[in-house]
């Protein structure tokens, strides 16, 4: 087996920051967050306030990649008033959810953060913009690849020579995916590797499957029209390819444990913690 596993029990992955006697607000924290990313701020960009006042005093914070219900009431139980999430809370990229009109479940969301005093933000296209990459560092720790990484910016990997089918195995157990799936051969043998984590493009998907240098990519979702049959089709051509689905979730949410640790080591006013999300399928066998 390669490496170490991701905590994805529901328990809190409590990072190295310690509670200080100053009070800190959001508006604070994302100030220092800005200031250590390493990129230039966008104006144009997600990573916006959500819901919540900006400026109240934070009791603590909670790094998720998704702020579900269930995130939100595990971290108001854990006095974690400060929720960073990595993908929209809202149920859409920009969060324009203006056609559910009065949806109770929004309405549900909605009440439950402004009732328990939440503030929420979304961390996202410049925690990918940092150099490296804040969600593929913590993916490649997760998994225990950076032993066998490549020199350069692409994330791409010399394993040990295994099969698509052990692949799989190993990555499902190290990253808590219910629901991965496959395209090619189980038993093929592979050992050139790349982590797409996320939903990238198609075309940053195939390209990358496209690589003479690539046996298998292994990134988190797909339209099954696009990238699914690209591969199925690279497969009857008779190329040594394979393509692993492992779910966004599970191929981003290391991410957000390593970014609880990065934020330990500037902000100190408030405990921080990781609060995983976890898979949201459940595989019926």
């Amino acid at each position: 087996m390669l490496g170490g596993a991701l905590r994805h029990s529901g328990r809190l992955a409590r990072s190295d920051s310690t509670k200080g006697n100053a009070v800190i607000t959001a508006s604070e924290i994302v100030g220092r967050i800005q200031g250590h990313v390493g990129c230039e701020w966008s104006e144009k960009t997600v990573d916006t306030f959500k819901a919540g006042d900006p400026e109240a005093p934070v009791s603590g914070v909670a790094t998720t990649f998704l702020a579900t219900l269930d995130v939100l009431r595990r971290a108001q139980a854990r006095s974690l008033s400060f929720v960073i999430a990595h993908e929209p809370t809202f149920y859409h990229h920009l969060e324009d959810v203006s056609g559910l009109g009065d949806d109770p479940v929004l309405a549900a969301k909605r009440a439950f953060i402004e009732g328990n005093g939440l503030v929420v933000w979304r961390f996202h296209d410049h925690w990918h913009r940092r150099r490296p990459d804040g969600i593929n560092e913590g993916m490649v720790a997760a998994l225990g690849w950076g032993p066998y990484r490549r020199e350069g910016d692409a994330p791409l990997f010399d394993l040990p020579e295994t099969t698509v089918g052990e692949l799989a195995a190993d990555v499902t157990r190290k990253l808590g995916s219910k629901a991965l799936r496959v395209v090619g051969d189980p038993a093929m043998p592979c050992s050139k590797a790349a982590l797409a984590p996320g939903a990238p493009s198609a075309i940053t998907q195939m390209r990358r499957l496209g690589r003479d240098d690539v046996e298998v990519l292994v990134t988190g979702e797909a339209r099954e029209w696009e990238t699914v049959e690209y591969a199925r089709d690279a497969v009857a051509l008779g190329k040594h390819k394979a393509l692993i689905l492992v779910g966004h979730a599970a191929s981003e949410e290391a991410g957000m444990q390593h970014m609880a640790q990065w934020l330990a080591g500037f902000v100190d006013e408030a405990p921080i913690e990781f609060v995983p999300a976890g898979d949201p399928f459940c595989p019926l066998r």
